[in-house]
């Protein structure tokens, strides 16, 4: 077990290395890694399994206890992020495929990593759990007919067809984890252990994947989708954090839904894109599963150390509720 543990470690902490490593390869060598496109989907369902292992019913009841930071944090998520990919998309005149992928990913519910950046930047991680469980729960109603909106003039959208595909990769598997969960926990409880190094390495093979069925126009339009996504992700971290602000929730708490807001499920962005768009689509996920990663520890390494230099936080600000 001890063994497992640590190479869960390992693997998050090096999840950015390998991520660029297998991309690297993939467009070198795509014909390698193109057979990944129907996996893809399946793949995304084992990260939600694990997500719903990870959840308990408490992690819902906060929305029931205080409703209101909850609330506020997942309407922010859902009006940030789709509107920040749009203006961004607009702005840099993004090719139609990238600038639909990049409101997808915007348009998509709160990252699973997001509550260990926020354990790290001193945020609410009870307000954390609770919106990234929330936010995946609305993914069917909001996440498709958002991408209707704002991006149907780019590319077809079949909103009916999204919310299905959602259901079958997202909420079924979030809610088994959830029920084996209730009634296994022990045996859950030491499984756990193995999720980040599961959950890393099926990020991996899922960006490489996309890579390689991008990589005869990558060297075209990388730079392109690069820029749009860091923009992207900078917008959501800054807006959430000062949204918060703005409806008079406290640092900790700003500090959650910042980067609730910022870091996106973007396997399912990649998922949508791949099964309802273009492979073009799916790259701006990809490169936000490895940007949204680095970002959001850097925010959190400066949260930490601005936290040091001051005198001890109050039981909210500590991220306890």
């Amino acid at each position: 077990m001890r063994n497992l543990m640590t190479a869960s470690r390992f693997a998050q902490n090096t999840f950015a290395l390998w991520v660029l490593v297998a991309s690297f390869l993939a467009w070198l060598w795509p014909y390698g890694f193109t057979w990944i496109k129907p996996w893809i989907a399946p793949l995304l369902g084992v990260i939600m399994f694990g997500m719903g292992l990870t959840l308990r019913g408490k992690d819902f009841a906060l929305v029931l206890r205080r409703p209101w930071p909850a609330l506020a944090g997942v309407l922010l998520q859902f009006a940030i992020m789709p509107l920040a990919a749009y203006a961004v998309a607009v702005a840099l005149n993004l090719p139609s495929g990238l600038a639909a992928g990049l409101v997808l990913v915007g348009a998509c519910p709160g990252g699973t990593a997001s509550n260990v950046i926020v354990y790290l930047s001193r945020g609410d991680v009870p307000l954390s759990v609770t919106m990234t469980s929330v936010s995946t729960l609305l993914a069917p109603l909001f996440t498709p007919f958002l991408l209707l909106w704002l991006a149907g003039s780019w590319l077809p959208v079949d909103p009916g067809a999204m919310v299905l595909s959602i259901l079958q990769v997202v909420i079924l598997p979030v809610v088994l984890g959830l029920v084996i969960r209730r009634f296994f926990p022990v045996t859950v409880e030491k499984a756990t252990e193995a999720l980040p190094l599961i959950s890393v390495t099926t990020i991996v093979v899922i960006v490489a994947g996309v890579v390689a069925l991008n990589a005869e126009n990558f060297g075209k339009i990388a730079l392109a989708a690069f820029l749009a996504v860091i923009v992207h992700n900078g917008l959501g971290l800054l807006l959430g954090y000062w949204g918060a602000r703005v409806l008079r929730l406290d640092e900790s708490r700003s500090r959650a839904v910042s980067i609730e807001v910022g870091m996106q499920n973007s396997g399912l962005g990649v998922t949508l894109a791949l099964t309802h768009l273009n492979p073009a689509a799916a790259l701006p996920g990809a490169i936000f599963s490895v940007w949204h990663n680095i970002s959001g520890p850097l925010l959190a390494t400066y949260w930490s150390r601005k936290n040091e230099k001051k005198a001890p936080v109050s039981e909210s600000e500590s991220g306890r509720i």
